[in-house]
């Protein structure tokens, strides 16, 4: 069965270079890009006003993060810089700058006491951020530089995703991999978890989607229909659906149940960096994308009379 979402608004060329990537809270959406500043939208009104200009990167952010209150947010820039900033009534403001070796990929806890970051030498690290970013966690890998990472939201495990298309599984407990993944041979662009942790969702530039059982890290499903890299993931809120943004310029919406694609949008043939779902409104899911075309495009799904 498929599903159809209509494009319903866009914060048109928001950003003058490439948008990498995107954070979303209940009421606003952020977003880092090859500018030194990030922005933030609000998602409440039709028009998706820019609400605040965040000058923090000399020379661009690839990653934003946000906690699932929606009240710190992680970003982390070209020059190496990583800036960790708080929210009040939905205003945001530096809460420090911190010198964090190395780290690419980043990824907050829902509570956003924990930060967990992939380095260009391939260790996946943990932070306190409430302990003054004390390092609680050093996990080796095989020296592949850490292109992505994600925490799966009760916090147990940490995935990510490798240069040399490993893609690992950490325990946050015991600090342990409790097993061994098959890759996907080229380096890997995106890893999440759903929301309920039951599935990692893994793509990058084999074009392939794989799914793995965090339960027993068996593969579980691989998910083709891009003709070009997969930059990036998003689960939808109930588990049922799984985003993806590729090189190709097209967002796909694949339902877990059938392992199909259920719906597909090209508005444009550049790269979409980043996909991610909103928060629901009423019965109606909707997302947003951004990448090459230096807008944010929102959508929701189409509704019955």
């Amino acid at each position: 069965m498929s599903k159809q979402y209509l494009s319903y608004g866009s914060a048109d060329n928001t950003h003058p270079t490439d948008v990498f990537s995107l954070a979303v809270t209940n009421k606003q959406i952020l977003s880092a890009s090859g500018s030194n500043a990030l922005q933030v939208h609000s998602t409440t009104d039709p028009d998706f006003p820019l609400v605040q200009d965040l000058e923090a990167h000399k020379v661009g952010c690839h990653h934003v993060v946000t906690d699932g209150k929606g009240s710190r947010a992680v970003s982390v820039g070209f020059g190496g810089e990583v800036v960790i900033w708080a929210s009040h009534d939905g205003t945001w403001s530096k809460t420090k700058d911190v010198a964090l070796a190395d780290v690419w990929a980043v990824a907050l806890s829902a509570d956003g006491q924990h930060l967990a970051g992939a380095t260009q030498n391939g260790h996946i690290k943990v932070w306190n951020l409430d302990a003054n970013e004390e390092e609680i966690r050093d996990h080796e890998t095989q020296g592949s530089f850490g292109t992505c990472i994600d925490l799966s939201p009760d916090g147990r495990f940490i995935a990510s995703g490798h240069e040399s298309g490993s893609v690992y599984i950490f325990s946050t407990e015991t600090g342990r991999m409790p097993f061994s993944l098959s890759g996907l041979v080229k380096p890997v662009r995106a890893v999440a978890f759903s929301p309920g942790g039951k599935f990692l969702a893994a793509a990058g530039d084999s074009r392939v989607i794989v799914l793995y059982d965090t339960s027993s890290g068996e593969q579980v499903a691989s998910l083709t229909g891009h003709s070009a890299w997969i930059l990036t993931l998003s689960w939808s809120h109930t588990g049922e659906y799984l985003l993806s943004g590729s090189f190709d310029g097209k967002v796909k919406v694949w339902s877990i149940d059938t392992r199909n694609c259920v719906a597909t949008h090209s508005e444009t043939e550049k790269a979409i960096w980043s996909v991610k779902w909103l928060p629901k409104v009423g019965k109606s899911e909707g997302f947003a994308t951004a990448g090459a075309s230096r807008s944010i495009a929102f959508y929701r799904e189409a509704t019955g009379g």
